[in-house]
């Protein structure tokens, strides 16, 4: 399988060995990693407002202006899957855990056996939460889970899909409608959008949570309405 993991530690040791555990385990298991390396909890933040897709992610809690649990705090308000292991030199914050939903804490200084077992639940975990979409771009192979889809629209031969970050990608509309769920709901012939991230429809738009407005055909008001009634 394949995961995206941030290591995020403000020890250039520390950081380094857990990197190299990480990727021992994934030679092991079998699995593809792109691992991406933070020293702050401030720097992951910045990166993290372009690319929302993490899967695994191992934390330190004692960095410099803002400590892990608070970091997680923040990501927590925008992703909820995403898996948060801490590691920590003591077991002061477990508690303070539970409001984050972490998976684990790993005491410093951090066992293999223990990470590899740790590495293995977050992957079942990872793999089990909504379908994740892969698109390849530019050499890149760009992983969205669904659930943070918040619509897609079309322009020509390219769709655009709108979820923290657009990714735009050559398909057809109905190609991405296939690989969707009963969330997405096509409200003309170039949008698609997910019931559960409108705020506000008119009978002229369709206004979502980011803030976009997507326009409504002549009578497809109530359509719309009887999808988003049907979700509930």
């Amino acid at each position: 399988m394949n995961y995206k993991v941030a290591i995020c530690d403000d020890s250039d040791a520390d950081r380094q060995y857990i990197y190299d555990l990480t990727d021992r385990w994934a030679q092991k298991a079998g699995h593809t990693l792109r691992i991406s390396l933070f020293s702050s909890a401030e720097n992951f933040l910045f990166h993290y407002e372009g690319e929302k897709d993490f899967d695994i992610l191992l934390l330190d809690i004692e960095m410099g202006k803002m400590d892990g649990v608070t970091m997680a705090k923040k990501l927590r308000r925008d992703d909820d899957t995403v898996q948060i292991i801490f590691i920590t030199g003591y077991s002061d914050y477990i508690l303070e855990g539970y409001e984050v939903a972490a998976l684990h804490y790993l005491l410093k200084p951090i066992r293999q056996e223990k990470l590899f077992s740790v590495l293995d639940r977050a992957a079942e975990k990872a793999d089990r939460k909504e379908k994740i979409l892969n698109f390849g771009i530019n050499g890149e192979m760009v992983r969205i889970p669904t659930g943070r889809i918040v619509y897609a629209d079309v322009a020509g031969n390219y769709v655009t899909v709108h979820a923290g970050r657009d990714v735009t990608v050559k398909m057809t509309l109905g190609e991405l409608e296939r690989e969707l769920d009963e969330r997405f709901y096509r409200v003309s012939r170039s949008a698609v959008v997910n019931l559960t991230r409108i705020s506000c429809v008119t009978k002229k738009e369709i206004r979502m949570c980011d803030g976009a407005s997507i326009p409504l055909p002549r009578g497809a008001y109530e359509g719309v309405n009887r999808a988003i009634i049907g979700m509930r």
